[in-house]
């Protein structure tokens, strides 16, 4: 008698094998960060343990480690207790996320805010929610949104149109090729995260307001870093009252954890309301919203954090330029130094690692198309003169004893 049954796990471990060929498999990193003294992590290997420097973290400005933060999450985990108690509709809205909500509505000029589990969730939720609930919504879509924008659109069933990244004419062509009372919204980020390039903001909103458009804006990485209250590029520009929905993290610069959309009471309402992604998830534990709430007022009025990190990030580009390490022009904050080849990224990020104890995770497929894997490198106001140093001389002699197209392709 024939066997029928079917071998799971060698199916997965066929796919497993794959992406190793090509490349594209990722290792987790066990780090364990030293509060106090961020940017230096243990890093926990299976025969033993090293100190590294983690010069990839999506905490810009070392929030993570501020004893402001740090007491705000004891205080209220000593007067409420670990976790929220259940869903926000059920036992899980507690009076620190009220008070979060609050501080993020007033962080960006709007009449209310809504708060989730996690930036992706935000936007899954909130994109999946608007879209599938305005009849006969069509979404446009810029080429390069995030994973949880463009999930969150799929959700929704509407009509959807991509348009070139950051190309106004294409959409404009696409918005005009509409009826003009057909809904329409519009979904963009600030800062992108991989090449971190920044979207013509005020363009695309006076093409919203000709076309009658709604604006989606995903400010995630942009939260905390811009914008004289750390309201992102929206409110640098001042134009963060021409945005329908603003959202943003709070698990980059302000070091905590979630995610939250900011608009009028009325859509946040409405989100809330209908939203599957908010209404039968547990809330974040109130510690962690209290944290949040102490970052964003810390940022709404320090600017240490922001210009320190700026001039970082100066330093460290002009450095790379001197010793000719190339790595993609912007206007933000994010430096991708650009390897083109997965093997040959996870080489220099392992030599990186094991010989000079920097930790910086290269970025592969399918967080960035298959050709421009990259080592994406993020300066905080943590990392001191020397960091930089030693960071910059290891890339020099990295890139001098490798000349990096002849690495070696089999090195894993």
């Amino acid at each position: 008698m024939a066997d029928l049954s079917v071998n799971y796990d060698g199916l997965f471990q066929a796919q497993l094998d794959r992406l190793r060929d090509d490349g594209d498999y990722r290792v987790f990193a066990d780090l364990e960060r030293h509060r106090g003294a961020f940017p230096r992590a243990t890093a926990h290997k299976g025969d033993g343990q090293s100190e590294v420097t983690v010069w990839c973290s999506n905490d810009y400005l070392g929030m993570g480690q501020h004893p402001a933060v740090l007491a705000a999450m004891h205080e209220a985990l000593d007067t409420v207790g670990a976790g929220a108690g259940g869903t926000r509709n059920i036992s899980g809205t507690t009076h620190q996320h009220v008070l979060l909500e609050q501080e993020l509505a007033d962080l960006h000029g709007k009449e209310a805010a809504l708060l989730f589990t996690s930036g992706y969730v935000s936007n899954w939720a909130s994109l999946g929610t608007l879209a599938a609930r305005i009849p006969d919504c069509l979404v446009l879509s810029d080429a390069l949104n995030h994973a949880s924008m463009i999930e969150g659109i799929r959700h929704s069933r509407a009509d959807r149109q991509i348009w070139k990244h950051n190309d106004l004419a294409d959409l404009e062509a696409k918005l005009a090729a509409q009826p003009p009372d057909r809904p329409k919204l519009i979904a963009f980020e600030s800062v992108y995260s991989m090449d971190g390039d920044i979207a013509p903001i005020e363009r695309i909103c006076d093409l919203a307001e000709r076309y009658n458009a709604l604006t989606y804006l995903d400010e995630v990485h942009a939260v905390g870093l811009y914008g004289p209250r750390g309201g992102g590029i929206s409110e640098r520009d001042g134009l963060a009252h021409r945005i329908d929905v603003i959202e943003g993290t709070l698990g980059k610069a302000f070091g905590v954890m979630g995610g939250y959309i900011t608009a009028s009471a009325a859509l946040c309402d409405f989100v809330r309301s209908f939203a599957s992604g908010l209404i039968f998830t547990t809330a974040l534990p109130p510690a962690v919203a209290a944290g949040a709430r102490a970052s964003i007022r810390h940022l709404k009025y320090s600017q240490d954090e922001r210009a320190a990190q700026k001039a970082r990030v100066a330093e460290v580009r002009a450095r790379l330029d001197e010793i000719g390490i190339p790595h993609l022009d912007n206007d933000s904050h994010i430096i991708p130094v650009i390897v083109g080849d997965p093997i040959k990224c996870k080489y220099i990020a392992d030599v990186l690692m094991q010989d000079y104890g920097i930790y910086i995770q290269p970025i592969n497929y399918p967080t960035v198309p298959k050709g421009t894997e990259r080592l994406r490198i993020t300066p905080s106001p943590v990392h001191s003169q020397a960091d930089i140093d030693h960071l910059v001389g290891a890339l020099r002699t990295l890139w001098a004893q490798c000349q990096l197209a002849r690495l070696p392709m089999a090195a894993q």
